[in-house]
């Protein structure tokens, strides 16, 4: 059977992101996903992360037969900034993965990355191939780093695979100079569940008391998400509901928006809920702040929306969702914002609805990870 060690980026529980749902895929494999480390001062910003810190101790977790899920061990901060703490960092976590190859069995496995840091670990753990699977413009995401040494860190790591895959059309021309088989290939939608937003569906409880219309965002209420659209159009239509389903990350201030009547804010969902949800919107809201990072995203959600057939209004960012703009309507201003939602409720064309639904189709998961392990198996790296 083949083996594949995935150093992910995204803990395997609770949200499904394109990790999960890539690996979920491969299912002529045997796998050990390794969810992403804690640093050891995560306790004192957050006291429910002291958990994190003694989670690798565990046994593994078997969402399916084929696939192990463990924790690694807690690193030192600072990553980011200093290469010297990287490589330490990463030294120990090789270690703790070679122990694990080794309860398991694995010698020289596919092994499947999802962040630069890992250049500093893959030269010591055992592999017969190498993918990295680039998500995000790593070094736009602000905070403790220092962009330059993530951008190169980043480089080196793609010099070193034998294939990159990349989420959106400017990381994967990026990461051509190093990885000149580089292939662009989006995020996806889980399909058959989100088709079933366009068949009827019970009313959640929390949703049954707010009128229609409804627009509805399904994703991390982080910073890079345009607010101020929505506060603008929430006060110049009292009388249109906003629900922001999803978990409010730190630093973010919505104040404003949570004392408005008119915006509701129910939390995180689980994710097979979603379509129940969704079921309710008369449009779905994508809507990302313009930003380099914003720029390169692949959004699940817009995916998922597509799938749902529902109208959808949306930003300019990111790049990728411009080759749907015949189906979507497009915001570039607050007020622009207010008439693409207008256009939205109007938009009751079954033949614009069945075009989005395949769409959503041709966007399945089953379809991007085909095309992966078609690559891959071309070139006997899987």
């Amino acid at each position: 059977m083949k083996q594949i060690v995935c150093l992910a980026t995204s803990p395997w529980y609770p949200i499904p992101t394109r990790k999960q749902q890539v690996m979920s895929r491969i299912k002529d494999a045997e796998i050990l996903y390794f969810d992403p480390s804690a640093t050891v001062i995560a306790p004192l910003r957050d006291k429910s992360a002291k958990e994190l810190m003694r989670k690798y101790r565990q046994p593994a977790v078997k969402p399916q037969e084929n696939i192990s899920v463990y924790s690694l061990p807690p690193v030192l901060p600072f990553f980011y900034k200093v290469r010297a703490i990287n490589r330490l960092n990463q030294k120990r976590i090789a270690r703790y993965i070679r122990k694990k190859m080794q309860e398991h069995g694995f010698e020289k496995p596919l092994l499947w990355v999802y962040s630069p840091v890992t250049v500093d670990a893959v030269d010591f753990i055992p592999h017969t191939g190498l993918v990295y699977d680039c998500v995000d413009r790593h070094s736009a995401y602000g905070g403790l780093m220092n962009p330059q040494q993530v951008d190169k860190m980043e480089m080196e790591l793609a010099a070193k695979t034998d294939q990159c895959f990349a989420t959106a059309a400017s990381l994967a021309e990026r990461l051509s100079a190093a990885q000149p088989e580089t292939v662009f290939i989006p995020n996806g939608a889980n399909f058959k569940r989100f088709v079933k937003a366009n068949d009827p569906q019970p009313v959640p409880e929390d949703l049954k008391e707010i009128p229609h219309p409804i627009f509805g965002f399904v994703g991390a209420l982080q910073s890079c998400i345009e607010y101020g659209f929505v506060q603008y159009a929430a006060k110049l239509h009292p009388d249109w509901h906003f629900v922001w389903i999803g978990k409010e990350k730190p630093g973010v201030d919505l104040t404003e928006l949570r004392e408005m009547p008119n915006c509701h804010f129910l939390g995180m969902k689980p994710n097979e809920k979603l379509p129940e949800y969704i079921a309710q919107f008369d449009a779905c809201l994508n809507l990302f702040a313009e930003s380099d990072l914003s720029k390169d995203v692949s959004p699940l959600k817009f995916y998922e929306y597509l799938a749902t057939g529902k109208p959808i209004v949306s930003t300019r960012q990111p790049d990728q969702i411009l080759q749907y703009a015949e189906l979507i309507e497009i915001a570039d201003s607050k007020e622009g914002f207010a008439e693409a939602c207008e256009h939205a409720l109007a938009d009751a064309d079954p033949a614009r609805t069945a075009a989005r639904i395949e769409e959503g189709r041709k966007s399945s998961w089953d379809s991007r990870v085909a095309q992966m392990c078609e690559i891959l198996e071309k070139k006997k790296i899987l």
